[in-house]
């Protein structure tokens, strides 16, 4: 019968002290902290999807509060549960992001040069 993990407490995640090496206390349901020997303290999920062990990368405390893991915890393993890779599902998301901000730099290039199309007969050769 698997071990039952007792469920972090603020205090426990706050007065995490750093150590020689990584290590990792846990809330349970995948959710755990990751404490680093310079004092970072980052948040993860581990999880399986399609028979493979991975982790999501869910914030650094204190950014991201025990009650926000475990709000980003439940959601990620909604999507799990819906048969959706978190980490898959963040890759699409982010080049979405970034092929929005493209489009952005694009349109302001293209306003750019027409302005400068249009305002070039009033210049000077040596100013345009």
């Amino acid at each position: 019968m698997p071990r039952r993990i007792a469920p972090l407490t603020n205090p426990q995640v706050k007065n995490a002290k750093p150590q020689s090496k990584d290590y990792k206390l846990y809330d349970g349901s995948g959710l755990l902290l990751i404490v680093t020997p310079t004092g970072g303290k980052l948040w993860r999920f581990s999880y399986r999807f399609s028979g493979k062990a991975k982790e999501l990368s869910l914030g650094i405390y204190p950014e991201i509060s025990l009650g926000d893991a475990r709000e980003l915890r439940e959601s990620a393993r909604k999507q799990v549960a819906n048969g959706i890779d978190p980490g898959e599902e963040r890759k699409k998301q982010r080049a979405e992001e970034k092929a929005k901000e493209e489009v952005v730099v694009n349109t302001f290039e293209k306003v750019a040069l027409e302005w400068h199309t249009n305002k070039k007969p009033e210049w000077t050769k040596k100013h345009a």
